[in-house]
């Protein structure tokens, strides 16, 4: 099983990027998805999670401004990233397991995490 996280980079406060996360090895539609940040300094933290019918959850840092969602087709999972912040400077990660090992930062499964760095 392999997650492969894309689409990190430098951006000003205020912008916007798309983060992938492409999976293989496993069958997508079957798991529930998450994407974690950890920042310097910080430890770990649930962004937002996507069950398999779709459903999904935000943390309250995030929401209004992230959307998560996902591809079965392409066996792909996004976030997309708006009105960014200097404090949303972290790595991100995908992850992917049952529902509850998602939310509680157990995945079976992770990706090798991309930086988002957000800065004037």
């Amino acid at each position: 099983v392999q997650l492969q996280a894309s689409g990190g980079g430098l951006v000003q406060p205020g912008g916007s990027l798309r983060l992938s996360c492409a999976a293989s090895g496993l069958t997508f539609g079957s798991y529930a998805m998450g994407w974690y940040r950890q920042a310097p300094g910080k430890e770990r933290e649930l962004v937002a999670t996507i069950r398999r019918g779709g459903s999904t959850y935000y943390a309250d840092s995030v929401k209004g401004r992230f959307t998560i969602s996902r591809d079965n087709a392409k066996n792909t999972l996004y976030l997309q990233m708006n009105s960014l912040k200097p404090e949303d400077t972290a790595v991100y990660y995908c992850a992917a397991g049952s529902w509850a090992t998602v939310v509680a930062g157990t995945a079976s499964y992770w990706g090798q995490g991309t930086l988002v760095t957000v800065s004037s």
